[in-house]
């Protein structure tokens, strides 16, 4: 999920952190002064048969290695392997030497190493990650140079086991960090198995695309659950698809930038480096040699034009768009709500920011913002849309301080009327109401839902409007819940891993539920449209909430399994923007237009989605 925090910033912060805070072993001056000194062990000795190593805390002296890996940058370091393998499939052959400064050895150095064994969490002992294995504050000598690297395991989808982990132990508060190494039938235990090793993938489906952190995924595995844009879907907690694999560079972007890749395309020939462990997407290929890229030409969907007496109705989450933001991303945003989802009637936004962005000063209005958007799209040849919202409280709604994100509502005039009832603020709650004829009405329009429930402490409030189209009502509830931060990944230690902030969109979901309820019990058959960015997959708990009673209905569910993402994570192609229905909307059409998340060129990193039907 997108982080507040610079990622460069985020990794010198860890990198910081855990040298003061001792979380990598043996970093403190007592540990040092009472570590164990061993001689002759050998690299498969210090990684052992689990994730933690049995030499933890011990000053080693005499490893030797050949050098397969120098990183220069970051967490700068290099990877020796021995030559001399062991016949224990479970005890990797390669390790890390963490330097701190740019180190002087060269690949294919044979080196001994003396130094102190420890395990460094990535992330931080809260993240909830696997420990890279690893000699830290070494002395290093040279034996010889220009030796042959051993011999790379090729990972491919033959190698790779289906089941993803074992299931934690219990009595270790459910981590695997103590469970005997499996390769041959566990994915982690097989990629665990390989750290620090050097491994090569062949020519393989890019299922990420580059990001601007220079990395991107592949799988191993081109059949599994493979979307049919090229991507691999995230469809349940137990498909988390064992041939995903990360890719970085070892060298560094100055000297040789790292190549442009969309989902679909190919990583071709031999990929070959050290196996890392990172914070930022677990296991991952550190590439000396990096396959080139073959473009297959994937395009940005469109959407059909809705027919006129179809409603259309989308959500797009506009990743925090503010004045400051440069023209041609309002362009380009602009562009695609006329090109690609064309032009629907009602556009529910997530993550538009006050008129300063991210300027912590106050200012909550966001009349500059939606103005510059809706000048764009008529630019763009798009309809003149007016705009509906509620400022929220500075700083009461989460996302980046002082920027006050919060939904909006966009609808052309032309095709849709909005019903007006006004005296909503930000704490000011909308309640639904038997009106003229018998018809559910909102108190407020737009109003915001519940918002006092502590279900919504720094997270945005739903809005809700009632719209009128050929004279039929139409509840439209935009949504921004909970993000995902504070998860463990799917590489955590704990398997299952802890999803902790579930909590908190679950009861958001509840909120939700129960106001579309009040609608319903006195309209039944009442149009009523749930939209936005749920941040929560279509088989989440989150999700069965919504609708909990058969009040809604998740309509990414009618398209394919092979179809039903908006966001790709880490190689996961995954629901997290969703448009739910309740039971009065009969037969509809739904698209999940996929024009961002696939991509390395990104105006936002969700996709939109539309819903069209007959009111």
């Amino acid at each position: 999920m997108p982080s507040s925090i610079p990622r460069s910033a985020a990794v010198a912060a860890v990198v910081s952190a855990a040298l003061a805070a001792g979380l990598l072993a043996g970093s403190t001056a007592s540990a040092d002064s009472s570590a164990e000194t061993t001689a002759g062990v050998r690299v498969h000795d210090i990684q052992g048969t689990t994730r933690v190593s049995p030499l933890v805390g011990t000053q080693v002296t005499g490893v030797t290695g050949i050098v397969t890996g120098v990183r220069t940058y970051g967490s700068r370091g290099f990877w020796i392997q021995d030559p001399q393998a062991d016949d224990n499939p479970a005890t990797s052959e390669g390790l890390f030497v963490f330097t701190s400064s740019v180190p002087t050895v060269a690949v294919g150095d044979a080196v001994s190493v003396n130094g102190l064994v420890g395990e460094y969490v990535p992330g931080g002992l809260n993240s909830g990650n696997q420990s890279l294995t690893q000699i830290s504050k070494p002395t290093v000598t040279v034996v010889s140079s220009g030796n042959p690297l051993p011999a790379p395991t090729t990972i491919s989808a033959w190698s790779v086991p289906s089941a993803y982990a074992p299931e934690g132990d219990p009595a270790a508060g459910g981590s695997i960090n103590g469970l005997t190494l499996n390769p041959r039938k566990y994915a982690l235990d097989y990629y665990e198995s390989l750290e620090g090793t050097n491994v090569r993938v062949g020519t393989s489906r890019v299922v990420g695309a580059t990001d601007p952190y220079s990395e991107l995924w592949v799988t191993v595995k081109p059949w599994e659950n493979r979307t049919w844009r090229g991507g691999t879907v995230y469809g349940s907690y137990t498909s988390q698809n064992t041939g995903r694999l990360q890719i970085q560079s070892l060298t560094p972007i100055a000297q040789q930038p790292f190549p442009k890749a969309n989902v679909g395309d190919v990583l071709s020939g031999t990929t070959e480096g050290p196996l890392d462990f990172n914070q930022f997407g677990g296991y991952t290929l550190t590439a000396r040699t990096l396959g080139t890229v073959v473009d297959r030409g994937l395009e940005r969907e469109t959407t059909d034009p809705q027919h006129k007496n179809e409603l259309a109705v989308a959500t797009y989450n506009v990743e925090n768009l503010d004045p400051s933001d440069p023209q041609a991303k309002f362009d380009a945003l602009a562009a695609a709500v006329v090109d690609n989802l064309a032009s629907p009637d009602i556009l529910a936004l997530e993550e538009i920011q006050d008129n300063n962005g991210a300027k912590n000063d106050g200012t909550v209005a966001a009349d500059q913002t939606l103005k510059k958007f809706t000048d764009a799209i008529v630019a763009a040849g798009g309809p003149a849309y007016e705009w509906r919202s509620v400022d929220p409280e500075n700083n009461k709604d989460g996302g980046e301080p002082g920027g006050n994100i919060r939904q909006v509502f966009l609808f052309n005039p032309e095709r849709v009327s909005f019903t007006d009832r006004a005296g909503a603020g930000p704490a000011a709650a909308t309640d639904v109401v038997r009106g003229q004829g018998g018809r559910p009405e909102l108190t407020l329009s737009p109003g915001r839902i519940d918002p006092a429930n502590t279900a919504w402490e720094n997270s945005r409030k739903p809005l809700a409007g009632e719209f009128t189209f050929r004279g039929r009502t139409v509840f439209v509830i935009a949504n921004h819940f909970g993000s995902k931060g504070g998860d463990e990944s799917l590489v955590s230690h704990h398997q299952p891993p802890v999803r902790s902030s579930e909590a908190k969109r679950l009861l958001q979901a509840q909120s939700v539920n129960a106001f579309v309820k009040d609608v319903l019990s006195i309209r039944k058959d009442a149009d009523v449209l749930v939209v936005g960015d749920i941040n929560d997959f279509e088989f989440s708990g989150t999700t069965k909430a919504l609708t909990e009673g058969g009040a809604l209905y998740p309509a990414v569910k009618s398209l394919p399994r092979s179809e039903r993402y908006s966001y790709v994570f880490q190689g996961n192609s995954q629901v997290l923007d969703q448009i739910l229905t309740s039971p009065g909307v009969g037969h509809f059409e739904y698209d999940s237009v996929h024009i961002n998340a696939e991509f390395a060129d990104q105006n936002s990193d969700h996709d939109p989605q539309v819903l069209r039907f007959r009111p």
